[in-house]
């Protein structure tokens, strides 16, 4: 929900300084007379209300659309990798998501014809649910070659990290073509 507000801000906001910076062109550029100028400013500060008070909300506005990007801009410097806490005996473990992707990546790539890897670790109650996308080369068959690497990335990371796998989902993005290549003949 945020980040779609946030996303909206944002468009308002570079909408209004892309108009003032087009503006600011415009006067440079003596797009606008100088009484036509002279007069906007007069209305601006003098007894005009409605000019005075839509100026004012506007940059009433655009200050605190400012300010938030200012808290979200230092508050997104503190913020860590996801990580997986575990406690033991001795102490507490936390081991990034990043490494356990990386593990499953190393894990299924032991698998022959296999290209292309990426690996997405997310945490659920049950444990680990892995999701491995792959390119395979398509010489032998895709559901021994699937079980295979689930078997192996699961085994990879529970032997490995101590936490328990709940699901490996294979998804096989598509066949590669080996790469032909051609011998010139010499007459």
């Amino acid at each position: 929900m945020f980040k779609v507000w946030d996303r909206l801000l944002l468009f308002i906001y570079s909408l209004a300084i892309v108009v003032a910076a087009a503006f600011a062109v415009a006067v440079a550029l003596g797009a606008f007379s100088m009484e036509w100028l002279t007069e906007v400013v007069r209305q601006t500060t003098g007894d005009y209300r409605p000019l005075q008070v839509g100026v004012i909300v506007a940059a009433a506005v655009l200050i605190l659309i400012s300010l938030r990007f200012l808290v979200l801009s230092v508050g997104r410097l503190n913020t860590t990798a996801p990580t997986i806490n575990q406690r033991t005996e001795h102490g507490d473990i936390q081991i990034s998501i990043e490494t356990v992707e990386n593990l499953a990546l190393k894990a299924a790539s032991r698998s022959k014809g296999v290209k292309d890897l990426r690996a997405r670790v997310r945490i659920a109650e049950a444990g680990l649910h892995i999701t491995i996308r792959a390119f395979v080369d398509g010489e032998g068959s895709i559901p021994t070659l699937s079980e295979d690497m689930q078997r192996t990335v699961s085994q990879q990371i529970e032997e490995t990290t101590g936490i328990p796998v709940s699901d490996v989902t294979v998804y096989i993005a598509n066949v590669t073509q080996a790469p032909t290549t051609f011998k010139s003949r010499v007459e």
